[in-house]
């Protein structure tokens, strides 16, 4: 039996030969906070109908190898740390409190916080000083193209999004396409492509499955309903928008379900229980559209 998919993949980028200086940021407080955030928005903790993921990544998980998809196309220590840090300031829930604060389309309503979070971080700041990096370069994560970059271009963020959802969500990337996708990678103008057309066609594929699933009422449906747990939670000073920040997912869900409160325990019956066939007719947000279209030897795709 072959080891879970996400072995595999660290495998793959090598993870048991990366940079040395890496480790200790692995060890970084802020960031180990990530391995209770779930990939997934907190719908890991939903009704088992709606969602039936494959395994359970983190946000510290899609840090980590997003930084290995930016040390193999860069070989440099900034844009490589400020890769493993671009995700810092994901609260509990992840983009459901973009919803919350009704940003659907660009989902960045808590990026603001990640100067503060880095900046906060003695161990850190200690790391970083003994390796002469200042912090601005990891905290700007959007200057280096390769981590970040405008769509449809592809970055190592964008291309780890893909790989991680279709493994464990869309369920449409199998061990074979990991490898193909990862040895087949090429760098041109400072921007992600690939030598093969086969390969950017099924990660173009795999981009448009997530976009479906995204776009889904059943997925709008749930990612609203968590977002309206989580503003009931708030408004009742049950716990606070800071500790969206600062706690995880598993120690804010115990903590709201400790609430002698009908209506919160409602909402959480619907949320963990509702079937498929029971989420009702809604009214659909603009939600961001995730296209694709990355360089294949250099010239774009379509």
């Amino acid at each position: 039996m072959k080891e879970n998919m996400l072995k595999f993949y660290l495998n793959e980028l090598e993870y048991d030969n990366r940079p040395d200086f890496l480790d200790k940021y692995l060890e970084v407080p802020c960031l180990k906070r990530l391995k209770k955030i779930g990939y997934f928005c907190g719908m890991d903790y939903a009704s088992k109908d709606v969602y039936n993921f494959k395994e359970y990544i983190t946000r510290f998980d899609h840090s980590v190898t997003c930084a290995l998809l930016t040390w193999k196309c860069t070989k440099n220590k900034e844009s490589t740390l400020a890769g493993l840090f671009h995700d810092i300031s994901t609260p509990c829930f992840s983009h459901v409190i973009d919803y919350m604060n009704k940003d659907y389309e660009n989902q960045e309503s808590t990026e603001e916080y990640t100067a503060e979070i880095l900046k906060n971080d003695e161990y850190l700041l200690k790391c970083l000083k003994e390796d002469n990096i200042k912090i601005e370069d990891i905290i700007n994560f959007k200057k280096y193209n390769i981590v970040d970059n405008d769509r449809p271009k592809l970055c190592a963020d964008r291309l780890d999004g893909v790989i991680l959802t279709g493994m464990a969500w869309t369920k449409n990337i199998s061990y074979n396409d990991i490898t193909n996708i990862i040895s087949d990678i090429d760098i041109y103008n400072n921007e992600i492509g690939f030598k093969s057309k086969n390969v950017a066609d099924k990660i173009i594929e795999v981009s448009n499955s997530i976009d479906i699933y995204c776009h889904s009422r059943e997925d709008n449906y749930m990612m609203e309903l968590l977002a309206e747990i989580t503003r009931y939670g708030i408004d009742n000073n049950y716990i606070s928008y800071k500790e969206l920040f600062t706690s995880n997912e598993e120690e804010l869900i115990e903590k709201l379900k400790s609430v002698d409160d009908n209506k919160l325990m409602d909402y959480f019956n619907k949320f963990e229980n509702i079937t498929k066939e029971d989420i009702p007719y809604i009214e659909m947000p603009y939600v961001k559209i995730r296209d694709l279209n990355p360089l294949v030897n250099g010239k774009r795709f379509k």
